[in-house]
């Protein structure tokens, strides 16, 4: 039976709707490939179901409350392929990997092929970052909402092995901790790529109880998370947003 599709996109972004048109004018100049003189990097992934669009708003909204993120931070928005889900009958939809479970939460099952593919196309997007603009790993935060933010763990810390650079830092908004079992940091990364996870208290598409699941065995791990939830469901709150920044300032601008 083919259910309604279901949508993981942000909804609200800093607690008001986002009109379509304006959201793609605003993702014309950041999801492409154009080159800019930047010090550093955002590549913040969208929900299910969403666009680069759907974000896009964060490279103004973000230099509005923290300054220091405008010109020197180069903003990327990477859109998911377009693939079945199980939870919605195979119907297609842009996503990062599959979903089996309704909703999530921390017993959901990983489809771990769909998700380092995702991993994987975040990665090539960095190493793109550095070879086209000279913006090396250690300069760059990843980042992302609802399976957005899972991928953007799962590159963040399960794959960042010896030999690779970590990443400068981690944003998590409303997303989960995936491949829990095959989790193993390097202490290179644990020392370099702390975290910000924003959840909502009332979230009932990825549970609120993945918030404190997943920053528990992080932090057991020794890596330096910063969590806080928000009296919301599976959204944005603009207290999260200000947060997002005041991290993203922190963790960008330590070496500069």
């Amino acid at each position: 039976m083919l259910v309604r599709p279901l949508l993981f996109s942000s909804a609200a972004i800093a607690g008001r709707s986002l009109p379509l048109t304006t959201a793609m004018s605003m993702s014309s100049t950041t999801s492409g490939d154009q080159q800019c003189g930047g010090k550093s990097a955002v590549v913040f992934l969208h929900g299910l179901g969403d666009s680069p669009a759907g974000w896009s708003s964060l490279e103004h909204q973000l230099p509005s409350l923290k300054p220091s993120l405008g010109e020197d931070v180069h903003y990327v928005f990477p859109p998911a392929p377009t693939i079945g889900i199980t939870i919605n009958g195979g119907y297609e939809m842009p996503g990062w990997f599959d979903l089996f479970d309704w909703p999530i939460g921390i017993s959901a099952k990983d489809d771990k092929t769909g998700k380092n593919k995702a991993a994987q196309q975040i990665e090539e997007a960095v190493e793109k970052l550095e070879k086209d603009m000279g913006i090396p790993p250690n300069r760059v935060v990843v980042g992302g909402f609802s399976q957005g933010g899972a991928v953007a763990l799962l590159t963040a810390y399960h794959r960042r092995k010896e030999g690779k650079v970590p990443f400068a830092g981690c944003v998590c908004l409303s997303g989960w901790l995936t491949m829990k079992d095959d989790l193993e940091i390097t202490d290179e990364v644990i020392k370099s790529t702390p975290l910000f996870w924003g959840h909502g208290q009332a979230d009932d598409k990825v549970l609120y109880e993945q918030q404190p699941h997943g920053v528990q065995i992080l932090r057991e791990l020794g890596v330096d998370v910063s969590d806080a939830a928000y009296p919301m469901g599976h959204s944005s709150h603009p207290k999260e947003i200000e947060a997002m920044a005041e991290f993203l300032e922190r963790v960008l601008k330590k070496d500069s």
